[in-house]
This record gives structure tokens, sequence and C-alpha cells, in this order.
């Protein structure tokens, strides 16, 4: 018993080990994108009125901007949140303090952002074996194992948001309510600190992300389920009144701890940056729904790829996601059939339907197609992890099968993450490298990056592409006329008309690139002037990824 023990956690050891190798590896590889550009201004102490807006800036000086300001407090990154970003607070101090004990940051300081995320989820890892120990010992190490080599949760842990966190205290508040369902069905009581751990558990996730109310609410809808399903409810006469009490002072203590951000929470979802989700178009929600469960398990190179290996891509991720639904299929068959784990499955797949559910609400219901964004799915992950593995371990269980299934499993898993960690797969939005190398086509011409922002998530666009660029420029022996700006570009005032009252530049010729969001092709001027120094559209040279950028030539140009 002591060596099959010793072996149990080797094994678990391994597993986290794997998940934490796939995770910190090429962390720094992929590019900074808009949502990781905001995480740093606020993680940092800084706040969008500390950015240089409305001037012309050497480019090597985009670096400066993301400097750690050690003396600001999480009550003024709060404030910063509140009246900025559309977010709790608790993530970003979390990462302030993170961000303090590695300063100084150096030139390592996107993977340093990148690395407390990454953390998150490797303890998530540890966290879904101990919800799935309410199966089995061996349920528990397949769900480490399941989540550790997961595409999905290796792409979620290389980014520098907070997605990996609310993974763990989601996963942590499954714990709980497992605990709560063992003691109310297997040994008839209420234990009020089991209630108190998790009611503490929601009110921190409250606070790092608002989807987490969705995750409380499918957790209060399964208890309501599980105090009034059919086969066992005649059980729970005697503690019902206590239960009753916990789950209302639970929920209660939840509300309070959560009111001092009320208002906050009320004016962030007033605000333009959460109106950028489309309408459904009829039933795509549930096919993209499908998508993204096929991207938590199987995720191959299909962007930017040839059509032949995307061809391939999709038909292998179909074929193997067909053959992961039947194993999945049948186990949950075996495990609601079998009595020691039929209320466990019943509570993560009501769970994970109460979330749906409530998905598919703000979808049809409020018009913003959550549906199209797979990171979202994060809320109910954890659940959707511990079913897969649960369900393949009773069907290798089952009969007295071979490992084969998992062992497939994983290994295809273990391929994925590794075209995730390579930026094969999850390219991140608006894809700031491939800007980037269009931007620098003449590396032995000067150039000026301009960015007619909007507001403040088009400033934070335009420091994603100005990072790339100015990585891409280093090699430039020219580097040092290389500049860039932001100018604001409204009604009252446009970017042409603050380009048209800048100084003459001290060279002769340049490249001037304009990142303009919202404005189309045909409201670009073909002539702009730069003091004496005439810019001329290119009109070859316009690209748009999410958003349009345009090359003008300034100067004496001889193409």
């Amino acid at each position: 018993m002591k060596k099959r023990g010793y072996i149990h956690y080797l094994i678990l050891i391994g597993a986290i080990a794997l998940g934490a190798i796939l995770r910190f590896w090429h962390l720094d590889l992929k590019p900074l994108w808009m949502d990781e550009v905001i995480t740093a201004i606020f993680s940092l102490g800084k706040s969008y009125n500390d950015l240089p807006l409305g001037v012309v800036l050497p480019l090597e000086r985009v670096q400066e901007i993301f400097t750690f300001q050690p003396k600001v407090s999480c009550a003024e990154i709060a404030q910063n949140i509140a009246r900025q970003s559309t977010h709790p607070p608790l993530f970003f101090c979390s990462m302030h303090v993170w961000l303090g004990w590695l300063s100084p940051l150096g030139q390592e300081w996107v993977e340093k952002l990148r690395l407390l995320p990454a953390l998150f989820g490797v303890g998530a890892i540890a966290a879904i074996y101990a919800v799935n120990l309410a199966f089995s010992k061996a349920s528990g190490l397949t769900a480490a194992a399941v989540m550790a080599v997961s595409p999905f949760a290796v792409y979620l842990s290389q980014e520098a948001r907070h997605y990996t966190l609310p993974i763990l205290l989601i996963t942590l508040g499954l714990l709980a309510l497992m605990q709560i369902q063992q003691d109310i069905f297997q040994k008839q009581k209420v234990r009020f600190w089991v209630w108190f751990r998790w009611a503490i558990i929601n009110s921190i996730a409250l606070y790092v992300h608002y989807f987490c109310v969705l995750a409380f609410i499918a957790q209060i809808a399964t208890l309501l389920v599980l105090m009034y399903y059919p086969a066992t409810a005649k059980s729970l006469k005697q503690i019902k009144r206590q239960i009753w009490l916990a789950l209302i002072l639970s929920i209660s203590g939840v509300t309070i701890s959560f009111l001092p951000w009320l208002m906050a929470m009320l004016n962030h979802f007033r605000r333009s940056e959460t109106d950028w989700l489309n309408s459904p178009a009829h039933i795509a929600p549930f096919g993209q729904t499908l998508v993204n469960w096929v991207l938590m398990v199987i995720s191959l190179p299909v962007e930017n790829q040839p059509l032949t290996i995307a061809v391939i891509s999709v038909l292998l991720m179909l074929m193997f996601a067909i053959w992961v639904g039947r194993q999945i299929f049948l186990g949950l068959g075996l495990l609601w059939h079998t009595p020691a784990t039929h209320l466990a499955t019943l509570t993560l797949l009501s769970f994970s339907g109460w979330v749906l559910l409530e998905f598919f609400a703000i979808v049809y219901l409020f018009n913003k197609d959550i549906t199209i964004v797979p990171r979202y799915n994060f809320v109910y992950y954890p659940s959707f992890c511990a079913l897969i593995a649960a369900s393949l371990n009773r069907v290798t269980n089952y009969k007295l099968r071979s490992q084969k299934q998992i062992n497939i499993f994983l290994i295809v898993g273990v391929l994925s993450s590794i075209f995730v960690v390579s930026n094969l797969v999850f390219e991140k939005p608006f894809k700031p490298e491939q800007v980037a190398r269009n931007i620098n086509q003449n590396p032995a011409v000067p150039l000026m990056l301009v960015m007619a922002y909007r507001d403040y998530q088009d400033v934070a666009l335009g420091l994603s592409f100005a990072l790339e660029v100015e990585k891409v420029r280093k090699i430039n022996h020219n580097k040092k006329l290389d500049k860039f700006a932001f100018f604001k570009n409204s009604q009252e005032i446009s970017v042409w008309q603050q380009l048209s009252e800048l100084p003459a530049p001290a060279i002769s010729k340049m490249n001037l690139w304009v990142i303009a969001p919202g404005i189309k092709r045909r409201d670009y001027p073909p002539q702009i002037a730069i003091s004496r120094l005439n810019c001329t559209i290119d009109f070859k040279q316009h690209y748009r990824i999410g958003v349009p950028y345009q090359l003008y030539r300034c100067g004496d140009f001889k193409l």
C-alpha cells in the first residue's frame, strides 16, 4: 500500500511538472496584444493619464512606458481601474505585488508579466486533482493530467490576463461544493466552516472577474438542484433548515462583500468598451460552443496556414473530437448509473449546464455573442475538465480495459500544447508581429508610427504595435530616427490636422504609417503635409488586420 501511495503521488507530481513545463515554455515568444498591454499599464501602477499622448517621441522610448511604479497602492490601482477600465481590481493589485517582488524588471518584463498567470494555471492542476477525488484517486490523477496538457488551459496560462486566477478560484469553489454535497448526502450534516470557505472563495472571485458572478449563480442553482433532487430529497428533511441557513448566510456574505465595488461594476457595464460583441447569427452560438469544446482538448494549426494544412488539421480535429465525444458519452453513462459517483456527476453536470444556460441568455437576451470568444469559456472549463477526466477514467476501468484511451488523449494534448506555445494556435488578436513585419518593409528608411485613437483601448492596441515595431527595428542603424505618436481622432480634431501642425522633421524622407481604427480606406487623404515635408499615400500599402493601417511616403522617394 505504501508503494502504491508513493507511485500515486509521483504521478501527480509528474502531471503538475508537465503542466508547468508547457506553461512556462516560450512565455516571451508571443507579442503582447491589446488586452495584455492594458494589464501591464494598470499592474505597473500606471493609468492612461501617464501615457505620452499627443506628442512625438523616439520609438526606442516606447519601452520606458512600461516601468514599474513601486509606491502605488492597491487602492490607487483600484481607482484607476474604476475610472478607466471595465474589470474588478484584485488581479491587477496581485500583479503589482508580484512585479514588485521581481523588480527590477529589466528586458524580461514581458516574461515576468506572464509568469504569475502561468503559476495560477499550475495551481489549478492541483486543484482539479482534489475535485476529482470525489470520483476516485485514479480519477484525480487523470484530471490533473487532462488539465496539464489541455491546449486551452495552456493558452490561457500564457496570457497576461485574469483568466487562470478565476479558473483556480472556480475550481476551489467546485471543490468546496463537492465537500458540501458529500456532507449533506453521505454524512447528513452541515459543516458551516466549509460553507464559509465556499463563500470566501466566491467573494474573492467576484473581485477578479465579473464572469465569476455566472459561476457563483450556477453553484447556487446546483445546490438547489441537489436539495430537491427526487432521489435524495427525502433524506435531507432533518437538516434542510440548516442547509437553508448556511445557504442564506453564504449568499448574503458574498453579496455584502461585493457592495463596495457594485457601483463601479454598474458603471463598467455602461461603458462603450463593452459594446464590441456582435449580435448572435441565428444558431451560430451553438456551433461556436461546440468548436470551443473541441479546442479544449485538441488544437492544430489552422490560422494563416496553407489550405492543405488547414483542411487536414480540421479533419483530424473533427475525427478526434468524435472519438473523444464517444468516450465521454460512454463514461458519463457509467458514472451516472454508478451509485458511488452519481451525485458527483450530477453536481458537475448541473454546474456546467447552468453556466451554459447563462451564456445563451447573454447571447440571445442581451444580443452579445460571447461564444465567439473562446477564452470566456473559462467559467465552466474546470467542471468540463473534471467530467472529461472522470469519464475517461471510468471507461478505462470498464471491463478492465487498457490505458490506451487516456494515453492517446494525453499525447494529442501535449502535441496541441506545443503548437500553442509555438504561436501556431490561438494566435494573438490583431497579430502585432505581422503588423510589425509589414511596417518594417523598408528597414533603411526612417519611419513614424502614428496611432489615431478614439478611446483608451485604441491606445493599448497602438502600444502593442509600437512594441513589436521597436523590436524589429532594433537592428536598423537608423533606429534613433524612428518616431511614434498617439493623436486623438474625433469630430473636434482630426489626426490629419494634428499631423499638419507638426514641426518639420530633421530628415528629408521617411515612411509614415497611420493606424486609424474606424476609418475606411477611401477616407485616407491622398496627401499629408508635415510642415515642409510632403507625404503621399502609397495605395499599394494598405492593410487591415482588425484595424486599417496605411503607408505614406514622405519626401523624395524613387520607387
